[in-house]
């Protein structure tokens, strides 16, 4: 995958990148696999906003991704067209199966139009394939990771990223995450073999505001040029300091750095956290 470099026409194009879209092989969707999305922005099912900063954007519609790939246990699927996906920054691959059934997978990086692809327990080491972890060779990449047995894969489904297996210990295997944490997950579950497509994402340059407006977003302001009654930073004159000891949301809670994970129950399977630290007890 390629970036293009727009000529600088005008001060929002200069400096900024797209996509070649060298890899993808049709631009019309298999239209029984996508729907159409409720646009919320950002408002829960009492129409209070509980995600600011959200609205508006291009129209899309969802293309129905199977993360877990179950349905098709055992049976050979030959990749039909790799495709673009308005709702995810990797892209997707159209599967044509045996039986007839047709589903869309996320696309591995390497994966051309016309490969075969299988889910298995065990099956060969190949780019797309999907099976346990236990049965997949330690130092290989892998990506659409399952967290939990039987749920469909959870983790490591965006661009350009990918896990790999340290060792198998146990009922479990000792997984490094994209963010450098090691974690262990039951050798039962499954994962794909590869990394995911569009390495280049992290590289974009959007450019100009107008473009982060199609995506959804709207614009967000700085809390200490506010007013006290609108953000606890707000207020005083000029470019002053926020005035507190640390800073805080516009709700009064603790922010930057301060950890907000509640789930704790599952501390005990990461071995090592992205920090480096270690985990022994």
């Amino acid at each position: 995958m390629a970036l293009i470099k727009y000529k600088p026409t005008t001060p929002g194009r200069r400096g900024m990148t797209g996509y070649t879209f060298e890899e993808l092989t049709t631009n019309k969707p298999l239209k029984r696999l996508t729907k159409r999305l409720k646009r919320n922005a950002g408002r829960n099912n009492r129409g209070i906003i509980t995600t600011r900063h959200r609205g508006g954007g291009a129209v899309k519609k969802y293309r129905e991704t199977d993360f877990k790939q179950m349905k098709n246990h055992g049976i050979v699927g030959t990749v039909s067209s790799i495709e673009y996906d308005p709702v995810r920054t990797a892209y997707i691959m159209l599967v044509t199966y045996k039986n007839g059934d047709k589903c869309y997978h996320l696309c591995p990086e390497g994966i051309k139009a016309g490969s075969e692809i299988i889910t298995a327990e065990k099956a060969k080491i190949r780019t797309g394939n999907r099976m346990q972890l236990k049965n997949i060779p330690v130092g290989f990449d892998i990506y659409n990771l399952e967290l939990k047995l039987d749920k469909g894969g959870q983790a490591v489904r965006s661009a350009g990223t990918s896990a790999k297996i340290l060792g198998i210990d146990g009922d479990y295997a000792q997984v490094q995450l994209p963010s450098k944490e090691i974690r262990l997950i039951l050798k039962e579950c499954y994962a794909s073999v590869g990394r995911i497509s569009n390495i280049d994402h992290n590289q974009m340059n959007i450019g100009k505001a107008g473009r982060t407006r199609r995506m959804g977003r709207r614009p967000q302001v700085r809390g200490k040029v506010m007013n006290p009654n609108d953000h606890p930073h707000g207020g005083g004159e000029g470019r002053n300091s926020i005035g507190l000891k640390y800073p805080k949301t516009p709700w009064g809670r603790p922010a930057l750095g301060v950890k907000t994970r509640r789930r704790k129950d599952s501390n005990r399977l990461v071995m090592k956290t992205r920090k480096g630290k270690l985990n022994i007890k």
